[in-house]
């Protein structure tokens, strides 16, 4: 699990940890990983932290090749800079398309071979956004960057199928979390969101959880190459 430090990366380890899954956080910020792996542990589960920076590919390489294949792969770090397009500049897009895109890719990939070499069947799991299905107003990068991660998970879908292994993508719409809670503190912005969201109400980690369990698991055990859009009905219209 990368980006397992907080949000939706904590959320979803912990549901594959009740679930009975010994589960690997990993992020940059090691002490807050330990705070979560201890918290998991004490509830009676098993999880384990490791600091891992996504945007180092010789580390990454190293972190897999250093531990038996992993079943589950939840490709969940990622970053937004919302602004106008005309504003974006060259160092915007590399800290977004960077991580969103080259580091997930890069991430499964690793994973995978290490799948292949030890004939490990299972689950790659790559969170998108319904923003990788629609366009937003200044969400150009994001929206590049999901609409990207949503053909390469098609892609590997098709490469890896042969091997056992399922590549799927989780695409939510706007989700409660510690870095997404300042921006509904703006009432017209957090008014033009559930404007959109024909539930009525912004996301919360638990509408998350479900989702990875299922594509993790066996009773997903068809479905490859393919998107769970958890998005209130924003992409209905």
């Amino acid at each position: 699990m990368t980006g397992a430090g907080r949000g939706i990366g904590l959320a979803c380890a912990t549901a594959l940890a009740e679930a009975g899954a010994d589960v690997t956080l990993t992020a940059r910020t090691i002490d807050e990983l330990e705070a979560a792996a201890q918290a998991i542990r004490s509830a009676g589960h098993s999880a384990r932290a490791a600091a891992l920076d996504v945007f180092d590919l010789a580390a990454v390489a190293v972190f897999f090749d250093e531990r038996p294949a992993f079943h589950v792969l939840v490709n969940n770090a990622g970053t937004n800079r919302p602004k106008p397009m005309w504003e974006v500049t060259e160092a915007d897009y590399n800290a977004v398309l960077d991580l969103n895109l080259k580091s997930a890719f890069f991430v499964a990939q690793a994973c995978a071979r290490r799948m292949i070499a030890e004939d490990a069947k299972g689950s790659l799991i790559h969170m998108g956004s319904q923003m990788g299905h629609v366009g937003g107003p200044e969400r150009s990068l994001y929206c590049a960057s999901k609409w990207a991660l949503e053909g390469m998970s098609k892609s590997f879908a098709l490469d890896l199928a042969i091997h056992g292994i399922r590549s799927n993508t989780i695409a939510p719409t706007f989700v409660e979390t510690p870095l997404t809670r300042p921006m509904f503190e703006d009432a017209a912005f957090k008014a033009s969101v559930l404007a959109k969201i024909k539930l009525g109400r912004i996301g919360a980690v638990e509408d998350i959880m479900g989702a990875v369990l299922f594509l993790a698991s066996d009773a997903s055990s068809l479905m490859t190459g393919t998107s769970l859009v958890i998005d209130g009905g924003w992409t209905a219209e």
